[in-house]
C-alpha cells in the first residue's frame, strides 16, 4: 500500500530519526583473526603512497593497499529517498593521511554501520581492495592537522561492502613503526580567555565543565523539505574567564553522548569538543560570539583516558584547575532545559533583513496560526510580524505555570495531530482570554498595584555582561527601560535560588499597575475578526535548577521523545517540582495588526534573580532586549537592588511608551509536543531602530 503524502512525510522522519539511532548504536566491531594476522604482516603488503595514487590512479586497474591515519571523521549521513529501495542508505567521510598527503575516504551503505563507531579518529588504517574515482568538486575538505601536509582534492578513496569488497584492517598503536611517517595528530585546544581574540571560522577544540545544558531542538535543514538537524545549546566553563564558552552543539552521530548530557556536578565531570567553528559579529549589537559544531566535531564526556588529546598543554592546564576546586560556584548554578532566546538578533531591523535567508520576511499576524500549525515535533523557528502594542500584563513568578499544567493534564490521550493540537490550543486560549476580558475592564484593570524604586537621570546604571562579569558603569539616560550604552556579548540563565530576603527595594516613590491596556484596544478589542491566543507558558519552556540525584528525569524531559519506549520507574515527578531559573515571571504581550482587526497574544519571558547579581538579567522590552541586568549603581542613600515587580513595572512603563506606536515584533515559535505550543517574543523594533 502507497501511503498518502502526509503519511509518507510522517514516515519519512521515522525513518530516518530512528533507523539512524539504532544504526549508530551497534556494538563496536572487533577485528577477526584474519585482521588481527594480517596486521602483524604489513612488511610483506605492497603500498602505495597517497601522492603517487594521485598521479598514477586514472590509469591503474587494481591499487596497492593504502597505510594511513585517520584525522577526522564526519557525521553519519542517511540518504534514503522514498522512492529508493536501499536497504542500508548511509554514507560517512574520514579524512586520511600518510607522509605525502591528505585525501578524503568515502565509505558507503552497510559499511557503515558495520564499522563507523569503531573507526575513530588517530587510528592506523591498512586498507585494500578499495575503488578511487574524481573528487566531488563543491565538497570542503576539513583543513589539514599539519599545513606542511599536502591537501589532495582531485580524487575520492570508495569503500564499499561490494565492487569490490573492501577489505579495512586497524593497526594497532603499538605495533605502528616510526619509519612508516605517518602524521601525528594536532589539536586546537583554546581557552575561554582566548576566544575574544579569535578569527570568524576560525577552528579549534574546547574542554571544560558544563554549567547550562539545553533542550533538544530541530531546525529544517533547507526550506519547504522535511530533513531536520537537531541541536542544543550547551555553557562550557573552563575556568579561565568569567564568561562561558556558547556552544551551538548539533547531533554528530553520538546519540550515547547527545542524549545524555547534562551539567557537570560535584564530581565535576569534564567535556571536550572538537572542531569547532567560530562564529562572531564584531559590528552587531550586542556583539556575537559563539563556537558551532562542524561536521568533523566530536564529543568525549567520558573514556578520556588513551584519548590523543591528553597529552595537549592546555587539557593538562584544565585538569590541575578542575582538582584544585572542590565546590566551585559553576556547579552550584548549573542549569538544564528551557526556553533559550539564542543567537540574538541585531540591533536595527534592517540588519536583522539582511541577517536572515527566508523567502518572506515579514509574516501577516493572520498567517502566523498556519506557521504555527506548519511546525514539526521540537522544530523552532523565528519569524518577524508587524504591529501595535496595545495590552501587556505581568504574571508573577509563582503563578507561571499554572495554567499550563492544568492544561498538560487535560490534554487528548490520543495524541492529535499537530495542526489539531494547535488548534485545541487556540481554542482554549480563548476560552481563557474571554474570562480575562470579563476581568480585566479600564477600571479593574489598574487594581494590581505595585511599588518601585524610581531611579534618578542623573545616576549611572551598571550593565552585567555574561554569567560572571564583572561590573561595567554606563550612562543612564531617563529611565532603566530606555537604558544605554554598552552591550553585552551574551546571555547568562544561571541564577540563584529565590529568596524572599530581597523583598526590600527601597523608599517607595511611584507605583505602577500589573497590567497596562491602550484606548485603542479598548476601541477596538470587541470588533475582531480574529484574536490569536498563545501567550501561556509551559513548564518545559522554564529553565531548571539542575538536580543531580533527578538526572535521569531531567535529561528525558528535556530530550527528543526516544525510540523505545521505557516505562517509568515508581511515580515521577512533574517539572514544577524543580525549581525555576527565572525568578521574574513572564508578560502577556497583545499585539494588534496594523488593519485593527486581527490581534496575537504572545509571551515575553525576561531572565532576571535579585540574588546573584553577577548572573542575573532582565529584559526590559526594547533596549535591554540586548540579555542584560540593568540595576542601580551602589551609593550611601538607600537604593537597593529593586524586586522583580519594580522591574516589571518598568518593562510595563516602556510598553506604555509605545502607545499607537507601529512596531516589528520577532517571535521564537516551537512545538513542544503534547499538543503544546510556546510563541515567545524574542525583540522589538520600534521606528527608530527599524533602518
Amino acid at each position: 500500500m502507497t501511503p498518502n503524502a502526509q503519511a509518507r512525510k510522517i514516515y519519512i522522519y521515522i525513518k530516518i530519526f530512528y533507523s539512524l539511532k539504532d544504526s549508530i548504536k551497534e556494538v563496536k566491531r572487533q577485528p577477526t583473526q584474519s585482521e588481527k594476522i594480517s596486521a602483524n604482516h604489513i612488511s610483506d603488503t605492497k603500498i602505495i603512497s597517497l601522492s603517487h595514487l594521485e598521479m598514477t590512479w586514472a590509469n591503474r586497474r587494481n591499487f596497492p593497499a593504502l597505510l594511513v591515519r585517520i584525522l577526522h571523521k564526519s557525521k553519519l549521513r542517511y540518504y534514503g529517498k522514498p522512492d529508493k529501495k536501499m536497504i542500508e542508505p548511509y554514507q560517512t567521510f574520514l579524512e586520511v593521511a600518510d607522509s605525502s598527503g591528505t585525501v578524503s575516504v568515502i565509505m558507503w551503505n552497510a559499511l557503515c554501520p558495520e564499522w563507523y563507531k569503531s573507526l575513530r579518529v588517530g587510528l592506523v588504517l591498512l586498507l585494500q581492495d578499495y575503488s578511487v574515482k574524481k573528487s566531488y568538486p563543491f565538497r570542503m575538505q576539513p583543513l589539514p592537522v599539519d599545513p606542511q601536509i599536502k591537501l589532495i582534492s582531485t580524487m575520492e578513496i570508495c569503500l564499499n561492502l561490494r565492487d569490490p569488497p573492501t577489505n579495512i584492517i586497524i593497526i594497532p598503536e603499538k605495533q605502528v613503526k616510526p619509519e612508516w611517517r605517518l602524521p601525528k595528530l594536532n589539536h586546537r585546544f583554546i581557552t575561554r580567555s582566548e576566544l575574544d581574540d579569535m578569527p570568524e571560522n576560525h577552528i579549534c577544540d574546547v574542554i571544560g565543565i558544563l554549567v547550562f545544558v539545553g533542550r533538544v531542538q530541530r531546525s529544517k535543514k533547507k526550506e519547504n523539505r522535511e530533513d531536520f538537524w537537531s541541536y542544543r545549546w550547551i555553557h562550557i566553563a573552563d575556568g579561565t574567564s568569567e564568561q562561558p564558552f556558547i556552544v551551538e552543539l548539533f547531533s554528530t552521530s553520538q546519540p550515547e553522548i547527545f542524549e545524555n548530557i547534562y551539567p557537570s556536578t560535584q564530581s565535576m565531570t569534564y567535556f571536550v569538543c572538537t572542531q569547532l567553528k567560530v562564529v562572531r559579529n564584531d559590528a552587531q549589537v550586542p556583539k556575537l560570539l559563539y563556537l558551532t559544531t562542524t561536521n568533523e566535531s566530536r564529543v568525549f564526556i567520558t573514556g578520556h583516558r588513551g584519548q590523543p588529546y591528553t597529552n595537549d598543554t592546555k587539557v593538562k592546564n584544565f585538569i590541575h584547575w578542575i582538582k584544585t576546586r572542590t565546590d566551585s560556584e559553576e556547579v552550584k548554578n548549573t542549569v538544564i532545559g528551557g526556553y533559550y532566546p539564542y543567537p540574538p538578533v541585531p540591533e536595527t531591523f534592517s540588519k536583522y533583513s539582511s541577517s536572515v535567508k527566508v523567502e518572506s520576511l515579514l509574516t501577516a499576524i493572520s498567517e502566523v496560526r498556519k506557521e504555527i500549525e506548519d511546525l514539526q515535533y521540537r522544530e523552532q523557528k523565528r519569524i518577524a510580524i508587524q504591529g501595535i502594542i496595545t495590552v501587556i500584563k505581568y504574571i508573577p513568578h509563582a503563578s507561571a505555570t499554572e495554567n499550563a499544567s492544568t492544561s498538560e493534564t487535560l490534554r487528548n490521550a490520543n495524541q492529535p495531530s499537530t495542526s489539531q493540537a494547535a488548534r485545541r490550543e487556540n481554542q482554549s486560549q480563548e476560552r481563557d482570554d474571554n474570562k480575562r476580558h470579563q476581568d480585566d475592564d479600564p477600571v479593574s484593570s489598574q487594581c494590581f498595584q505595585t511599588t518601585y524604586t524610581s531611579l534618578s537621570p542623573t545616576k549611572k546604571k551598571r550593565i552585567l555582561q555574561g554569567p560572571y562579569a564583572k561590573l561595567i558603569p554606563v550612562p543612564q539616560p531617563e529611565t532603566s527601560a530606555q537604558t544605554k550604552g554598552n552591550k553585552p556579548d551574551m546571555p547568562s540563565i544561571f541564577q540563584r535560588r529565590e529568596s524572599t530576603s530581597t523583598s526590600t527595594i527601597g523608599k517607595a516613590r511611584k507605583t505602577i499597575s500589573d497590567r497596562w491596556e491602550s484606548q485603542l484596544w479598548r476601541e477596538k478589542k470587541f470588533g475582531l475578526i480574529d484574536h490569536l491566543h498563545y501567550s501561556h507558558v509551559y513548564p518545559e519552556s522554564i529553565p531548571r535548577k539542575f538536580i543531580f540525584e533527578q538526572r535521569k528525569f531531567l535529561t528525558e524531559q528535556f530530550n527528543s521523545q526516544p525510540a523505545k519506549y521505557i516505562p517509568p520507574e515508581g511515580r515521577p515527578p512533574k517539572l514544577d517540582d524543580f525549581k525555576s531559573a527565572r525568578s521574574l515571571g513572564h508578560f502577556e504581550v497583545t499585539i494588534l495588526g496594523l488593519n485593527h482587526e486581527i490581534a496575537i497574544d504572545v509571551a515575553f519571558l525576561p531572565m532576571y534573580c535579585p540574588e546573584d547579581l553577577r548572573t542575573s538579567q532582565i529584559d526590559t522590552l526594547l533596549t535591554c532586549m540586548n540579555y542584560s541586568c540593568v540595576y542601580p549603581q551602589d551609593g550611601a542613600g538607600n537604593d537597593r537592588l529593586p524586586g522583580p515587580r519594580a522591574l516589571a513595572g518598568d518593562i510595563i512603563k516602556a510598553a506604555m511608551k509605545l502607545d499607537r506606536v507601529h512596531i516589528v515584533g520577532i517571535l521564537d515559535i516551537c512545538n513542544l509536543g503534547n499538543n503544546k505550543v510556546e510563541v515567545y517574543l524574542h525583540r522589538i523594533y520600534s521606528p527608530t531602530n527599524t533602518s
